[in-house]
């Protein structure tokens, strides 16, 4: 299984994620969900691996700018479903490994994961 970073390339923490693959010559594939999308059956595959919750990001300017409506009864559907609408709404970055998945950067729960 090749990895997959999954991400938005002006994202800081995306910059921080790839460099630091860059610099232990880690290969992975860059999915850019401006370019390409978020898919709603990947999400809701990693939805079930890790929890809706864990993938939503509520903190940046994207949730904030959400109707009242959209951010009032969250659950798995309608996350995966703002998500899919609006990609910048997922955690960043979404790593695909073949131990698994990783969501967010922490450099070293990423050491341990992918060493």
């Amino acid at each position: 299984m090749t990895m997959t970073l999954y991400g938005i390339p002006n994202c800081d923490t995306v910059k921080k994620a790839r460099s630091w693959l860059d610099a232990r010559g880690t290969d992975y594939a860059f999915h850019d969900y401006k370019k390409a999308g978020a898919d709603p059956e990947k999400l809701a595959e990693w939805s079930k691996a890790l929890g809706w919750e864990a993938l939503l990001n509520k903190r940046g300017t994207t949730f904030r700018k959400l109707d009242d409506a959209d951010k009032a009864d969250l659950d798995e559907g309608k996350a995966i479903r703002l998500m899919a609408e609006n990609p910048s709404l997922i955690r960043r970055p979404v790593v695909e490994h073949e131990g698994g998945l990783l969501v967010g950067f922490n450099a070293a729960e990423w050491e341990t994961a992918l060493a």
